[in-house]
């Protein structure tokens, strides 16, 4: 993973996790590596996973069990909605940075119905 400086690693982690989660690398249930193992892996402090970690037991992604480990949550609609959330912030942001850069709403429309039809 190749960080980035405009955003903390802790918050890139926990996208990272994410992304994994909906992605089905981990499945509903299922057992995450241990912190540490995350964060030799990803070459980072163990506090920065373990940060990651509680914001995603904060938003009830994970659950954690004292000296058993934590695990994905076995609630398909909490996966469900965080994986539309994430597409919403995507298109948000593609959206945001089409305008910065001059498009219009409509022109915005009109390029990505000619992509899907090129695409087929």
């Amino acid at each position: 993973m190749i960080f980035k400086d405009d955003r903390p690693i802790y918050l890139q982690i926990t996208e990272y996790l994410k992304t994994r989660i909906i992605k089905g690398e981990y499945d509903l249930g299922e057992k995450l590596p241990a912190v540490r193992e995350i964060a030799g892996n990803l070459k980072v402090n163990p506090n920065t996973v373990q940060r990651s970690y509680q914001i995603l037991e904060q938003e009830e992604i994970i659950v954690s069990q004292r000296g058993i480990g934590s695990f994905v949550t076995e609630d398909e609609e909490k996966v469900k909605l965080l994986r539309k959330n994430i597409a919403n912030d995507l298109i948000n942001e593609f959206i945001k940075d089409m305008m910065k850069i001059g498009f219009t709403k409509s022109e915005i429309i009109e390029i990505i119905k000619n992509r899907e039809e090129q695409n087929g």
